[in-house]
């Protein structure tokens, strides 16, 4: 892949794990953004994200580091580290060591995920990640769903823009995943760090039908540039998170969730088993987005169609206030091409 013109640091909420990946007591390891990382999870259940090197010798927490109740404790000299980071304990010492403190981070854990704010300058989060239920406002519950099904692929050479610019992407859908026709946006948001966009589509019939005859959907919420969560409605009723995490310069981590409803009434073996089948089939569906984003050039400015110009301008604009510079993408560049 041509290495793209954004930053690979940008600002927000980034999935770094699942919460089942770390047990009370564990100690997980990590790479994102260019640092080697660990999480732990303390005996009270509080989860700590930090950079995984001890500040004493430089050992790698993640190799030995134990969690001794509230505390990780190094395993080559036995310094203790709390969870924002200090030294609360030096086990021949009198008193700790004050004046270093290990780099942590921003954590919340929501969609069975474990979320990092991530800033270079070091703000504090100023937008929410969002929850794949309760950021609808519908009632909804993990309680109404089938158990979470999983995509977890590392290394992919791809930018999390991209994902985030398939949102506004009408034309991808029939060439990409089959839809008889194209759909129609019926919400683009980008007034806020979170956004909204909702666009009515469907996956049957034929391309003689009109998309005003279409009464199914999907609206999606993007909290920045790291988690995406969605709801169909008027098909078969599901929810999915993608998360994608700058690994270093060039690679991303991908990860996708798709939850599929329950049918009150209906709790058979039968209608679980479809359910799986219906969530692979999701996941199978977003792998062929996948494979296009790991082995694409972004272009800019892009050569759109006229009809394509408000959502990719409105999308390249909205994603500037996540970058470092303030210039992840030229949206300049693409006003530019518009006017020609």
């Amino acid at each position: 892949m041509a290495k793209p013109p954004l930053s690979m640091t940008p600002t927000g909420w980034f999935q770094v794990a699942w919460s089942d990946e770390i047990a009370v007591g564990a100690v997980h390891r990590m790479k994102y953004f260019g640092q080697e990382m660990i999480a732990w999870r303390a005996d009270s259940g509080q989860l700590t994200v930090m950079n995984a090197y001890c500040e004493h010798l430089g050992a790698h927490l993640g190799f030995g580091g134990s969690v001794v109740g509230e505390v990780l404790q190094c395993p080559f000299h036995g310094w203790q580290w709390n969870q924002q980071g200090r030294n609360v304990c030096i086990p021949y010492e009198d008193r700790p060591n004050r004046g270093r403190r290990i780099t942590t981070y921003p954590v919340v854990e929501r969609n069975s995920s474990v979320y990092i704010w991530h800033d270079i300058d070091g703000r504090e989060p100023f937008f929410d990640a969002p929850d794949v239920f309760a950021s609808f406002e519908d009632g909804s519950s993990e309680a109404d769903y089938y158990p979470q099904q999983r995509l977890f692929e590392q290394g992919h050479e791809m930018h999390p823009q991209y994902v985030l610019e398939n949102g506004v992407d009408f034309a991808h859908f029939k060439y990409v995943h089959g839809t008889p026709i194209n759909p129609i946006f019926t919400r683009h948001d980008f007034d806020e760090p979170v956004s909204y966009v909702d666009f009515t589509i469907t996956f049957e019939g034929d391309d003689g039908q009109r998309i005003e005859d279409v009464s199914s959907g999907v609206e999606a919420i993007n909290g920045g540039l790291g988690i995406a969560v969605t709801k169909s409605w008027g098909m078969i009723d599901n929810r999915t998170i993608s998360a994608i995490t700058p690994v270093d310069d060039c690679t991303s981590d991908v990860r996708f969730m798709v939850y599929i409803g329950r049918t009150p009434g209906k709790e058979t073996e039968r209608a679980a088993a479809r359910a799986e089948e219906f969530g692979l089939e999701v996941i199978r569906q977003f792998r062929q987005d996948i494979h296009i984003w790991a082995h694409q050039r972004y272009s800019d400015p892009p050569a759109l169609a006229q009809s394509e110009y408000q959502g990719f301008t409105a999308i390249r604009q909205w994603a500037l206030q996540f970058y470092p510079d303030g210039k992840g993408g030229s949206a300049a560049a693409l006003k530019a091409a518009e006017a020609r």
